[in-house]
């Protein structure tokens, strides 16, 4: 868990770095950097897909909290049952893709266009990379054949306006019948 934190810290802190730093050794990423209309865009778009990724975080992991524990004895931030209902039967990492946005959230909000167009797609590629190689085999370990059930009928993301919908905690329209 601390590794995974300090991933986190890694690719938010240290990609805005790097951006900033490379921001001054290309004319174009300089010329944008100064630029305080390009400033005004990209803190507008970055603090409103922030507030998506704390909406998403903060409702994925409350569902989580909720479903996903059987019992008193199980540790914070664990889960001890796969959870397959509301969000997580449109795709098995809600919390992830809406996570996989922080970085580009960041970027935006620093306005720094080496973090926008070159770290932050490179760090999001890694998430992904991530997800697949390590969270997947955790739960496959975890979970067994239910998991690899789970796997047939329910992609790891999915970005149909339905799920996205939901994986923001809005509730869908009712459907007439």
């Amino acid at each position: 868990m601390i590794l995974r934190f300090l991933m986190w810290i890694l690719f938010l802190f240290g990609g805005g770095a790097l951006g900033l730093w490379l921001d001054t050794q290309w004319a174009w990423a300089r010329a944008l950097l100064l630029n305080p209309w390009w400033h005004l865009l990209t803190l507008a778009v970055g603090v409103v897909l922030l507030w998506g990724v704390m909406r998403v975080s903060r409702y994925t992991g409350r569902l989580l909290a909720r479903m996903g524990r059987e019992g008193d004895d199980v540790p914070r931030m664990e889960t001890n049952k796969l959870v397959t209902d509301d969000i997580y039967a449109c795709m098995r990492h809600p919390m992830h893709l809406g996570l996989m946005f922080s970085p580009l959230a960041i970027a935006l909000i620093l306005g720094s266009p080496s973090f926008i167009f070159i770290l932050a797609p490179l760090e999001m590629l890694i998430i992904v990379a991530l997800i697949k190689l390590v969270e997947e085999r955790e739960a496959l370990a975890k979970f067994g054949d239910d998991y690899r059930a789970y796997m047939k009928t329910t992609p790891m993301f999915s970005l149909r306006l339905d799920c996205i919908r939901k994986m923001l905690g809005e509730p869908l329209p009712k459907r007439e019948q």
